[in-house]
């Protein structure tokens, strides 16, 4: 069993960067590492199929280097999002290019595969998966996980409804391994206050999109800067899956985003949005409820300085 500490002394922050579609890149990835938080990307991104051997070789070999140079403050572990969805037909290919990189830590989303941990598992890879609810979490634990992500309500991109409070403690009654939490956290002491309701690591994603790293482009990232909790929309109408989007970007592709319908579940797709010819991510954008205290686009450093401080302070604060 994977301890609850299994990344202790390798972290700056309790925290790990969220994969996001598109956006997270090698160049994010790394500048999260080097920063001393986890970095991820799902392994989507990288395409062609071909691509991805590539972008495990560039971050490996970058982060290599850089804990040479730094002995006294190596990079912290990168992750891999892996979509485990009946739909994705790469998904075979691209866990061998983990098992062959050793990617260290494996994020699993959209289903549940013993297979795909069990070969995450032959290298000493740690498997976390992100779950909406008890029942998806208690089958990933059955399916082999060895950490659960809860994505609460206000999470960025694919996100449940439950309150964080209700989601962790729920959790912690009958699972003492790792967790991450994830929903609406972007300031050092929602960090803090993540790890007060018993989760291990916080999941912090949107606010990434504001930086320079970032793979978004700057109508995205101004979105970031400019938005707040009521700019957005929560519908399953663009994926089947019900999600976090900017209201300005709805817009932008021609939905009223107070009037959206329902999708089908059982059609799920990641990319078109719905009847228009906009893309999913590309175009329609996720986001989560955090935005709000994001007021800047900044580099990865840049941020996550300023949540060590927060954190750091609000520690003090509390300890008063």
């Amino acid at each position: 069993m994977v301890e609850r500490n299994f990344l202790e002394g390798r972290l700056r922050l309790p925290m790990i960067g969220a994969p996001l579609f598109i956006v997270s890149c090698p160049e994010l990835v790394i500048a999260q590492c080097k920063a001393g938080v986890v970095g991820s990307f799902p392994a989507l991104n990288a395409r062609p199929l071909s691509m991805l051997e590539e972008w495990l070789k560039r971050t490996k070999g970058e982060l290599g280097e850089h804990d040479a140079r730094h002995r006294d403050r190596p990079s912290a572990p990168f992750a891999v999002n892996l979509i485990v969805h009946a739909s994705n037909d790469r998904l075979m290919h691209d866990v061998q290019m983990c098992m062959k990189y050793e990617v260290p830590l494996v994020i699993t989303s959209l289903g549940a595969r013993k297979e795909v941990n069990d070969a995450i598992h032959s290298y000493g890879g740690v498997v976390m998966h992100d779950v909406v609810n008890q029942a998806f979490a208690r089958k990933a634990i059955e399916k082999g996980a060895d950490g659960l992500i809860l994505v609460a309500s206000g999470a960025g991109g694919h996100a449940g409804r439950l309150s964080p409070f209700a989601f962790v403690q729920e959790t912690r009654q009958w699972f003492d391994g790792p967790i991450a939490l994830s929903g609406a956290i972007a300031t050092g002491g929602s960090i803090l206050a993540a790890r007060a309701l018993g989760a291990d690591f916080a999941y912090v994603g949107s606010a990434f999109i504001a930086t320079a790293e970032a793979n978004a482009n700057a109508a995205y990232k101004q979105g970031i800067v400019d938005g707040c909790a009521a700019d957005i929309v929560y519908t399953n109408l663009f994926t089947g899956v019900h999600g976090n989007y900017l209201r300005g970007s709805i817009e932008n592709a021609g939905f009223d985003p107070d009037n959206l319908q329902e999708s089908d579940p059982s059609q799920m797709n990641f990319g078109s949005g719905g009847n228009s010819d906009a893309k999913v991510w590309r175009d329609i954008w996720g986001a989560g409820q955090g935005i709000g205290a994001v007021h800047a686009v900044t580099t990865v450093r840049e941020y996550v300085d300023r949540l060590e401080r927060e954190y750091r302070s609000v520690a003090r604060a509390l300890a008063a």
